[in-house]
């Protein structure tokens, strides 16, 4: 299964493309001649109020369809990992061939079964199916509010749309109300209806998104509102620096025609004074270009993902977001050699395997690690979230023989290229003292100021992409997200340079952690308003819906919190560079 799962992972880029051409990719060609077998894919059931809070359809005591055998089974290692249970429900569906109401089995109720349906009727459980990849969605059941007693739905009715040889439309329908009560023999039963659609193959999906949601007009308010920001923003940045440069380099040329008498009476103070430090390597090298090097790979798969999801419509095919996500990482692993290793060559460092390592293993180790948590409480709840010991080794078998590997070339590349220090001044054998000053000057109070207007370019957008994730929304709005994530890494890379700009003039020379941390603290924002949303916008309740909700909203935060501090350490050192390379230094 393992290997399965790799192979799988390393063609997903030609199912990506084909994905790109004919508007699906899966391993079904859907297309069927009349009779030929359609599946009913049973997957989950779990309550309205907690989406991710999922177990498989047959935990609860349902009864099985007639028929045991079926053309073909399929699970991919995104479907293990997002907890998807694909059971065959033993319905007997051909392709434009309606079914009459028909008993499939019946249920007799013990005192068990009763308490297991009532409590998934007062806890309002519904279920999930598939049909040639279309999701359905069904109730359980229901309690009578007249005389306080809770029924369970007997019989499905299914009414499939066909456009040609292909499915393009699928509605279900829950009816017979039936009493749970001890000793009670219910008989389940479904028809399918077969209608001609209108519709085309590559817009049967339309009917699930919500274009009222997504594009209503407080939406692009805020997108044309953090563009605006953006405008204002740099403009406000050019401005302020240019003039302030510009005095600054004529005061320098001042000083520069002094004699030393009376440059040693002179008040020299700013951002010249520290030319000699500035570009000394900043403590926990190592870390630090391994967070940088991971911050250039999941920008890259950030991006790369981004445009799939336009281009290919991935949110169409079950688990391919994942899939395409697990695949460009895997693929972009050399990025993340190349700049971490080589930025640490720069900084003089010379352990690089064990950097190379903390580079590769960074991001895995802490989303693994976060993900084997949750997992043990989703194995106590006996839910489908428990990811398979088989899905665990396949994921670590990627990480060691796919990641990894990748990454040693790049590092080795990076180290090659552009291992070299290039910088405008040299570092002084002994480091300048860092004058005090004023409290809202110091690197902590930057850095926690510093991600207030990045949060701010964003905020809207995660209340989208929460509910999408948390809500039965399905996202698929990417041009927007790609607009926001442009505005966020200009609003990142300007306040950045702000913030670099007055802790250098303060004489302070720790810039390279402070740039990072200060654009990073975006993410303490993000999460910060997790918590609000958990509290005030959900219904979640329990152990797992927590542990699960904040464990990834955590991993979320966090990958944000990386790519925000590589983007502004990346746009701050080029500031850097620009502004000392243009000043003699004597």
């Amino acid at each position: 299964m393992a290997a399965a799962y790799i192979f799988e992972v390393l063609t997903l880029l030609t199912i990506v493309f084909s994905n790109c051409q004919r508007g699906v990719a899966d391993e079904h060609t859907h297309k069927y001649n009349d009779g030929e077998e359609v599946v009913l894919w049973m997957n989950t059931v779990g309550p309205y109020h907690n989406r991710q809070e999922t177990y498989a359809y047959f935990s609860l005591p349902f009864c099985r369809g007639s028929k045991t055998s079926i053309s073909h089974y399929h699970e991919t290692l995104s479907e293990a990992l997002q907890g998807v249970e694909l059971e065959f429900s033993g319905y007997e569906i051909d392709f434009n061939r309606d079914v009459p109401p028909t008993a499939f089995c019946m249920v007799h109720l013990t005192e068990d079964k009763v308490k297991a349906f009532t409590y998934a009727v007062m806890n309002e459980y519904w279920y999930q199916m598939y049909i040639d990849g279309l999701p359905i969605w069904g109730k359980v059941g229901e309690k009578d509010e007249n005389d306080g007693k809770y029924y369970i739905y007997s019989h499905k009715k299914f009414d499939i749309g066909r456009n040609g040889q292909q499915i393009v439309d699928i509605n279900l329908s829950t009816e017979k109300k039936e009493l749970l009560v001890a000793g009670a023999k219910i008989k389940f039963s479904y028809e399918v209806n077969w209608k001609p659609s209108v519709v085309e193959f590559k817009d049967r999906f339309d009917k699930y998104l919500d274009p009222k949601f997504f594009q209503h007009r407080i939406h692009w308010f805020s997108i044309f509102n953090s563009f605006m920001m953006v405008i204002f923003l740099v403009g406000l940045v050019s401005m302020i620096l240019m003039r302030t440069l510009r005095k600054d380099y004529a005061r320098y040329s001042k000083d520069e025609e002094m004699d030393d008498m009376e440059r040693d009476l002179g008040d020299e103070y700013g951002w010249k004074q520290v030319h000699g430090d500035v570009f000394r390597s900043p403590p926990h090298s190592l870390v630090f270009s391994a967070l940088i090097g991971a911050g250039y790979q999941l920008i890259s798969v950030v991006f790369c993902v981004i445009l799939f999801a336009i281009v290919g419509e991935l949110y169409t095919e079950r688990g391919s977001m994942l899939s395409t996500a697990i695949f460009v990482y895997a693929a972009t692993s050399p990025i993340n050699g190349y700049f971490g290793g080589s930025l640490y060559a720069r900084l003089g460092g010379r352990m690089w395997i064990r950097q190379m390592l903390t580079s590769a293993f960074m991001v895995p180790v802490f989303v693994c690690g976060t993900a084997f948590f949750i997992n043990f409480i989703a194995i106590g709840y006996h839910a489908s979230r428990a990811i398979p010991f088989g899905t665990m080794v396949a994921v670590t078998c990627i990480c060691f023989f796919v990641i990894l590997p990748l990454t040693l070339v790049g590092t080795v590349v990076g180290r090659n290229l552009d291992g070299q220090p290039d910088y405008p001044c040299r570092v002084n054998a002994v480091p300048r003292p860092i004058p005090e000053k004023k409290w809202f000057m110091e690197p902590a109070i930057i850095i926690l100021l510093g991600g207030v207007l990045p949060f701010g370019s964003i905020f809207i957008e995660m209340y989208f992409i929460f509910t999408s994730f948390w809500a039965y929304k399905i996202y698929y709005v990417y041009g927007f997200m790609l607009l926001v994530f442009t505005i966020l890494t200009i609003v990142t890379v300007c306040v950045t340079i702000v913030c670099t700009y007055f802790l250098l003039n303060a004489e302070d020379y720790r810039w390279q952690w402070t740039s990072f941390m200060s654009a990073a603290s975006t993410s303490i924002y993000v999460y910060a308003y997790s918590f609000y949303y958990f509290f005030f916008k959900t219904k979640m309740y329990g152990l797992f819906q927590t542990a699960f909700y904040f464990g990834y909203m955590a991993l979320f935060s966090g990958a944000l919190g990386i790519i925000c501090g590589t983007v502004g350490y990346v746009g701050t050192s080029f500031f850097v560079r620009k502004i000392y390379s243009n000043v003699k230094i004597d």
